[in-house]
């Protein structure tokens, strides 16, 4: 259990304390009032105020909570779509240079950094595909019409991974690092070391 809902459920004893702790001592107060006039209509006035107050602040509790999870979600989201585009603006610059550099190669594991933090792992397996054909295809440092065609077939595959991990609902969810997902980060981080390694 958290410190989020071990918070939440101390409210709750705290509230439920309160409550029985108040209904018995206004019932006691309403049975002694019966010899005073108007004092138990006080007394159910102020009780309903007292339980008013009470629920409206539950209520708002819980939708500042609703509101707050939602604008996490959406700033999660945005920050997902920034890397993704950021990927495709660079594969895109770099099949329209007429050669790759040991910067190109830079940014390459740079941005793979940047995947690796918030990718699903559907994505950074064929992710593992794709950078497998990209660094194949620019031994040479320059990508013939053949070489942009492999490319291209690979990122429109990565291109449909992108999607569904946007717009599924497991998008939002920010899950721990499995055995499976590690082993994939740093695998694709070893072909870029590599790749690198091979360029001095």
């Amino acid at each position: 259990m958290n410190t989020h809902s071990k918070a939440q459920w101390l409210y709750l004893i705290l509230v439920a304390i309160t409550f029985i702790g108040g209904y018995f001592f206004l019932r006691a107060a309403y049975m002694v009032s019966n010899e005073f006039p108007f004092t138990q209509e006080i007394i159910l006035i102020f009780l309903g105020t007292i339980a008013t107050i009470v629920i409206t602040a539950l209520l708002l509790n819980k939708q500042t909570e609703v509101e707050l999870k939602k604008e996490e979600n959406i700033k999660y989201i945005e920050l997902k779509t920034n890397f993704y585009v950021q990927f495709l603006d660079y594969v895109e610059e770099m099949l329209s240079k007429p050669t790759v550099t040991k910067a190109d190669f830079m940014k390459l594991k740079a941005l793979t950094h940047k995947l690796s933090l918030i990718s699903s792992e559907s994505f950074l397996e064929r992710y593992h595909d794709f950078l497998n054909v990209f660094l194949k295809s620019s031994e040479d440092e320059c990508f013939s019409e053949l070489d942009i065609n492999r490319i291209s077939n690979e990122l429109a595959e990565l291109c449909l991974e992108i999607r569904n991990d946007l717009l599924s609902e497991s998008g939002t969810k920010k899950e721990p690092l499995s055995k499976r997902v590690t082993k994939l980060i740093m695998n694709n981080t070893r072909l870029l070391k590599l790749k690198g390694e091979g360029k001095r």
